[in-house]
C-alpha cells in the first residue's frame, strides 16, 4: 500500500504543530483528513484569556482555525463532540485526585482515552473511514521486531513522550508522529513556508484558561483548613486542598524563619502538612497502574532512567516488580518532591520503557 492510497486522519488543535503535521503527511502523498475534539462544557459566558488552553472557552475559534487550515489544504475536517466523554474520563479523574489530595496529569489521561481513543472510535462510527492516526506530539515511533517503540523527539526541549507512555501497543501500530525528527524552528518554518495562518501562533501551555479550575468544584469541597509542620502544630490556614501540590512554596502566606514546602496533603483532615526542603528528598517511590512499552512484562528488576515529572531530570534507578500491576522504582541519588498522582515514566536511552501513577514517596 501507498501513501496515496493510506488515509491519515490527524488531530488538529488549531496550533502550529498539529497543521505542519497535516501538511507535511499530505505533502508525503497521505490521503488527509482533520479531526479536531469538541470538549468544552463550561460556563457559556466565561471570559476569553489571551493564551489558549487545552479546556477553555476559546476552543471554538481553535476548531475554526482547524478548519481554516484544512481548506487551505484541501483537505476534509470533522469536529467531533466528545464533551460527555471529556468529562466522564478526564474532569472526573481531575476532580478525584485533587481531591484525594493527589496532584493528577490530565494530559496523559486525556491522550491514552481521548485522543487516541474516543476520538478515534466515534470518528469510525460516524462513518470517516481511516487507516492510520497522526498528531503534531514531539515524540518518535520505531519497529524493532514485531514490537513498536516509543521514543524521544529528535528536540530534547519539546519532547513530548513522557505524555505519551500510557498509549498501548495496538494505539502505537496505527500511529504516526511526523514532528518526532524535527526542531521547533524547523516545524514554524515549514508552516511559513507552508502558508499557514498558524504559523506564528503562541503555544497551549495551560491545561484549563487562566490556569484557574476552581469552578470544576462547589463550593464545599473547597474549604479552608490548618497549615500544620511535622509536630501537628498549626503555623496557618490553607484555601483548599486543592490549590496545593507537594514541593510548593509559594502561596502559603506563612511566617517562618526558613523556608517551608508543602510535604504532604492530608484530604481526610483537609490539612496540608509543611516542612524545611531538606524533608522533601526521597530516595523511593511506589506506582501503581504499570504500563510497560518496550517490554511484554517486567519479570525481574531493571535499571532505568526515571523521570517523575514533566521537566524533572531523569534519574537513574532501578524498579522492582510487585503485585497488582504495582512497582518499586529504588533511585540511585535522592529526588525532590516526589509527588503522588504524578506520572513516573521509564526510560532506557531515549526509548520510553514504560512507566506508572506515582502512589507515594518512600
Amino acid at each position: 500500500m501507498t501513501n496515496k492510497r493510506k488515509k491519515v486522519a490527524v488531530g488538529l488543535s488549531g496550533g502550529v504543530d498539529s497543521s505542519v503535521a497535516a501538511a507535511l503527511l499530505k505533502e508525503e502523498g497521505y490521503d488527509v483528513i482533520g479531526l479536531s475534539m469538541e470538549i468544552f462544557d463550561g460556563p457559556e459566558d466565561m471570559e476569553r484569556p489571551e493564551r489558549d488552553s487545552c479546556y477553555g472557552p476559546n476552543e471554538k475559534e481553535d476548531i475554526e482555525r482547524a478548519a481554516a487550515v484544512c481548506r487551505k489544504m484541501d483537505i476534509p475536517f470533522h469536529a467531533i463532540d466528545l464533551k460527555k466523554e471529556y468529562s466522564r474520563h478526564v474532569i472526573k479523574y481531575f476532580r478525584d485526585e485533587y481531591l484525594a489530595g493527589r496532584t493528577p496529569n490530565p494530559c496523559i489521561v486525556c491522550n491514552a482515552k481521548l485522543k487516541f481513543g474516543f476520538l478515534l472510535e466515534k470518528a469510525r462510527e460516524s462513518g470517516i473511514e481511516f487507516d492510520l492516526f497522526a498528531t503534531g506530539h514531539y515524540a518518535r515511533l520505531e519497529r524493532s521486531g514485531d514490537r513498536i517503540l516509543l521514543k524521544k523527539a529528535i528536540d530534547l526541549s519539546k519532547d513530548q513522550s513522557y505524555f505519551l507512555y500510557a498509549l498501548t501497543p495496538q494505539q502505537l501500530s496505527q500511529t504516526l508522529f511526523p514532528l518526532g525528527p524535527f526542531k521547533k524552528a524547523q516545524v514554524r518554518g515549514m508552516a511559513r513556508s507552508f502558508g499557514l495562518e498558524t504559523a506564528d501562533r503562541p503555544e497551549s501551555q495551560d491545561f484549563m484558561a487562566y490556569g484557574d479550575y476552581t469552578y470544576l468544584f462547589e463550593k464545599e469541597e473547597v474549604r479552608e483548613g490548618d497549615i500544620v509542620d511535622g509536630q501537628d502544630r498549626v503555623l496557618g490556614r490553607h484555601r483548599g486542598i486543592i490549590h496545593y501540590t507537594v514541593g510548593q512554596r509559594r502561596g502559603l502566606r506563612l511566617s517562618s524563619s526558613s523556608p517551608l514546602y508543602v510535604r504532604t496533603i492530608d484530604a481526610g483532615k483537609n490539612r496540608i502538612v509543611v516542612s524545611p526542603k531538606e524533608n522533601l528528598w526521597s530516595k523511593a517511590l511506589m506506582a501503581t497502574d504499570l504500563t510497560l512499552i518496550a517490554a511484554e512484562r517486567l519479570d525481574r528488576p531493571r535499571r532505568v532512567k526515571a523521570r517523575i515529572r514533566l521537566k524533572h531530570k531523569e534519574a537513574p534507578a532501578t524498579i522492582y516488580p510487585y503485585e497488582n500491576n504495582r512497582v518499586k522504582v529504588q533511585f540511585e541519588e535522592r529526588q525532590l518532591a516526589v509527588t503522588p498522582g504524578q506520572s513516573v515514566v521509564f526510560y532506557l536511552e531515549d526509548v520510553v520503557f514504560g512507566g506508572g501513577l506515582i502512589e507515594k514517596a518512600l
